[in-house]
C-alpha cells in the first residue's frame, strides 16, 4: 500500500526583486491578492488536500511569514473585546495546528532544488508535495487535490503542468510527455528552461510536485544547472524510467504572481468574485477600459 503525502514543502526564501522595492522589507509570499497573503492560498490549497505538515524554507528577512501563522495575542484579545467573532474566527482558521508548521533557514540562494533539499530531514522517508506560492492556481478541487487523486492512481510522481507559448519555453522547465490518458501525461524527459527550438514540447511544470524522497538522493550531489543553480528539475530527470513519472495538466486558471502584470490579474479576479466588492469594482472598471 502505498504511503500518503501528508507533508508539504514551501520554498520561500527568495528574494522577489521583481517586486522591488515593495519586497525589500515585505516577503513577495506575503503580498496580499485581495486580503489574503499568497502564502495563505497556498496552505489552503495544501490543506484541502490532506496535508497534515507544512514545511516552510524561509530566508534572512523572511520572519514575517512565521509571525503570520502565529498567534498575534492583542490582535485576538481586541477583536474578542469587540466581539468581533467573524474576524477572530477567521484568524483561528487560517493557522495549522500547534506543532504541525515547521520553519528553517535556506542560508544561502543556491536554487530551488538547494531550498527542497534543506528540507530533507524533516520529510524523511516518505512522498511529499512542493509548492510555490508566486503560482496561484484558481480551481475547484485545488491543482494539489487533483495532483493527489493522480498520485494514489499512478504511485511514483507527479507534477503538474500547463500548456505555454512556444516562445515562453525558456522561462519554464518543460517535460517531454510519453503516453497520455486524458490529463494525465507520461513524462519520458525533462529539461530546464529550453530555447524554443530545443523544448521537447509546451507543457511546462507549474510550481507544483509530488515526489518520492528518493528525489533528496539526486539533490545530495550539489549539481548546478541553469543560471547556476541547484535545480529541482535536473534531480527529477535522473527519477524519470527509475520510478513511475506523471504530469497532470492542471484543470483551473492559472495566475503567474511572479510577475506583476500576473499578480493585478489575480487580484482583479479574486475582487471580482467577491460581493462585498465585484460591483464597485466592476463598474470603475468599465469607467476606465
Amino acid at each position: 500500500m502505498s504511503k500518503k503525502v501528508r507533508k508539504v514543502v514551501f520554498p520561500v526564501a527568495g528574494l522577489g526583486t521583481r517586486f522591488l522595492p515593495a519586497t525589500k522589507s515585505v516577503p513577495k509570499e506575503m503580498l496580499p491578492v485581495v486580503d489574503r497573503p499568497l502564502i495563505q492560498y497556498a496552505v489552503d490549497e495544501a490543506k484541502e488536500a490532506g496535508i497534515e505538515h507544512f514545511i516552510f524554507v524561509t530566508g534572512r528577512g523572511k520572519t514575517a511569514i512565521a509571525d503570520y501563522f502565529d498567534h498575534a495575542y492583542e490582535l485576538e484579545q481586541t477583536l474578542s473585546s469587540k466581539g468581533k467573532t467573524q474576524a477572530l474566527n477567521m484568524l483561528t482558521e487560517m493557522r495549522p495546528r500547534a506543532g504541525a508548521a515547521s520553519f528553517l533557514r535556506q542560508q544561502e540562494p543556491a536554487g530551488l532544488g538547494h531550498a527542497v533539499w534543506c528540507a530533507r530531514d524533516l520529510v524523511g522517508d516518505e512522498p511529499f508535495a512542493v509548492i510555490l506560492a508566486d503560482e496561484l492556481l484558481k480551481s475547484s478541487p485545488g491543482c494539489l487535490a487533483q495532483m493527489v487523486e493522480a498520485y494514489e492512481r499512478t504511485q511514483g510522481n507527479v507534477v503538474g503542468l500547463v500548456d505555454v507559448p512556444k516562445e515562453h519555453t525558456d522561462r519554464y522547465g518543460v517535460i517531454k510527455p510519453g503516453a497520455r490518458d486524458g490529463k494525465l501525461v507520461e513524462v519520458s524527459g525533462m529539461i530546464e528552461k529550453p530555447k524554443p527550438d530545443a523544448a521537447p514540447s509546451t507543457l511546462a511544470l507549474v510550481g507544483r510536485y509530488i515526489l518520492q524522497p528518493s528525489v533528496f538522493d539526486h539533490l545530495a550531489r550539489q549539481d548546478r544547472g541553469a543560471g547556476g543553480e541547484i535545480q529541482l528539475t535536473d534531480a527529477m530527470a535522473r527519477l524519470i524510467g527509475n520510478e513511475p513519472f506523471h504530469g497532470l495538466e492542471f484543470d483551473g486558471t492559472r495566475f503567474d504572481c511572479g510577475n506583476k502584470v500576473g499578480f493585478m490579474a489575480a487580484n482583479v479576479a479574486y475582487a471580482l468574485e467577491r460581493e462585498d466588492m465585484a460591483d464597485e469594482l466592476r463598474a470603475y472598471l468599465r469607467s476606465v477600459i
